[in-house]
């Protein structure tokens, strides 16, 4: 099913209920939102409000028990594990707190990573000049030799959002992104999201940081599974 409309992200209804043996966990409840192209939407609340949850089904990680979620209008809700795959990779961008860096591949394989993954086919030049571009667009291609344990926590984040934007998602989504650095390269990398974002980057953060949240162009609140506050900056 495809939907036409102008909101690369859409969610109708979406819950997601973990049912065990002994319990019923309803990590989100009646979910509805829409991400228009180029926002920059925050997501916070408490710990355990649902934020990785709800980042999780954005990212086509994990699928929600009911409702419907499209990308770029198309009805992704129910695809299987190679439809998701297949729309996750064309599609959309992760930036992780952690990095997920791998310390063997140097900055350049690093980056090159989702490029060498794709279904599509990408020539060695065109695998230089992409992720030379993407490096230099995080001021880091002076670093594409260097392996991760070389840098700092900043640079390996910016490496990881060059990792992130080399194949172009029309989605990027952002957990956490200063949770392992200092407030001076948490800065840094916040002002680097939002040159994205001026750039036309579609972007979808989590975080728990209050100043961070507030400098996205809207902010998002969950509570206990629900959206607690949406407020257009």
């Amino acid at each position: 099913m495809k939907v036409m409309h102008n909101y690369p992200i859409h969610l109708n209804k979406v819950s997601k209920v973990y049912d065990t043996k002994f319990v019923e966990t309803h990590a989100l409840t009646d979910i509805s939102l829409e991400i228009a192209k180029g926002d920059f939407m925050s997501i916070s609340g408490p710990s355990g409000c649902g934020k990785s949850t709800l980042l999780s089904i954005l990212g086509l990680l994990d699928r929600p028990t009911s409702g419907q979620y499209f990308i770029d209008g198309v009805d992704v809700s129910s695809l299987d594990y190679n439809g998701s795959a297949a729309i996750r990779n064309e599609k959309i961008g992760f930036v992780f707190q952690s990095f997920n860096l791998i310390d063997e591949l140097d900055v350049f394989d690093n980056v090159a990573l989702p490029l060498r993954y794709s279904s599509k086919s990408f020539s060695t030049n065109q695998v230089e000049d992409l992720v030379n571009t993407s490096l230099e667009t995080v001021d880091m291609l002076h670093r594409k030799q260097h392996f991760p344990n070389q840098l700092s926590g900043g640079q390996q984040q910016r490496v990881a959002i060059a990792r992130a934007i080399v194949h172009q998602p029309s989605i990027l989504l952002v957990d956490e992104p200063t949770g392992n650095l200092d407030s001076k390269s948490g800065d840094a990398v916040m002002e680097l999201l939002k040159s994205l974002n001026a750039k036309g980057a579609t972007i979808c953060m989590v975080t728990h940081d209050p100043e961070y949240a507030a400098a996205a162009k809207v902010k998002l609140k969950l509570q206990d599974g629900n959206i607690a506050r949406d407020i257009a900056a």
